[in-house]
């Protein structure tokens, strides 16, 4: 009965939480998964109450792809040389592998993409930051403000001769010119990297509702977005806002069924305060 209040409240159908992504080589369900910083005597975010719920959800999806944001532990600084979600997700999974990291003094580790490693392999990863200075590591922001960067990967699909990108991009939340600035670079960036009829995924938590003029930027180059309805994420705890984590795709990328949210908890504990959101599509 009360899974049923809270699905009302959020105006979710009951049946979306029974839905089943369909499995085939052919298809590939994608996630994004805002995890959550760890801080220091947080309280309401605690990483101990919290990591089997961050298991279970990655269980249940069952994705293909998930692009993970906020995967750092706060220790002071402009990088902590620890990545404590990373590790628990790779010693509670099995069957994937880890792409878009590195040694974090010379690769971000915070933003990495797992992969199920029977369907893909790597092929390129890399990384910049939204700054005048993209390549250069930790570069802050045009304004000076907190270094925000995009992960990427390159994977090729072990059962075919296709190849794809996944940009996996954490933008501001808090100013909203440093935002239309990171678009722009991402345009660029797109364009320097990728051959037009490649297909691309964009992911993430871009900090901006789907009717966003930073989001039109990637739109005008020719991206699909792929928005949820209503809040992906939690203020106060609770889903008031519109959805800020979105999917865009690109050439001949399909769309196999609708985004999902995962507003799951489990024993009453909610993995993080954004809700990983997914999608099943084809090439």
């Amino acid at each position: 009965m009360f899974r049923i209040l809270i699905a009302l409240v959020l105006s979710i159908p009951i049946s979306l939480s029974k839905q089943v992504f369909t499995q085939s080589s052919d298809v590939h369900h994608v996630a994004s998964f805002n995890i959550h910083y760890i801080v220091p005597n947080d309280k309401d975010y605690d990483w101990e109450r919290r990591k089997h719920a961050v298991t279970n959800i990655l269980i249940e999806m069952d994705a293909d792809i998930v692009a993970f944001q906020e995967m750092e532990t706060f220790d002071g600084g402009h990088y902590s040389k620890r990545n404590i979600q990373l590790d628990w997700v790779v010693s509670t999974l099995t069957g994937y592998e880890v792409a878009a990291i590195g040694t974090p003094d010379v690769f971000p580790h915070t933003q990495p993409i797992i992969y199920k490693d029977d369907k893909y392999t790597v092929i390129d990863q890399g990384f910049f930051f939204f700054s005048d200075t993209p390549d250069e590591i930790y570069s802050r922001q045009w304004n000076g403000s907190y270094p925000y960067f995009c992960s990427w990967v390159q994977l090729h699909i072990k059962k075919s001769e296709r190849a794809f990108y996944v940009f996996n991009v954490h933008n501001d939340y808090k100013s909203r010119s440093n935002r239309l600035e990171t678009s722009r670079l991402i345009a660029d960036r797109i364009e320097e990297l990728v051959d037009e009829d490649t297909p691309i995924i964009i992911l993430g938590d871009f900090n901006v509702p789907k009717w966003g003029k930073e989001l039109d930027v990637l739109r005008a180059i020719g991206f699909k977005l792929v928005s949820p309805d209503g809040s992906t994420n939690r203020i106060l705890g609770l889903p008031i806002l519109p959805a800020i984590d979105h999917i865009l795709v690109r050439a001949d990328v399909k769309l196999h069924d609708d985004i999902r949210v995962w507003r799951n908890r489990y024993d009453g504990v909610y993995p993080g305060h954004h809700f990983p959101i997914s999608i099943e599509l084809t090439f």
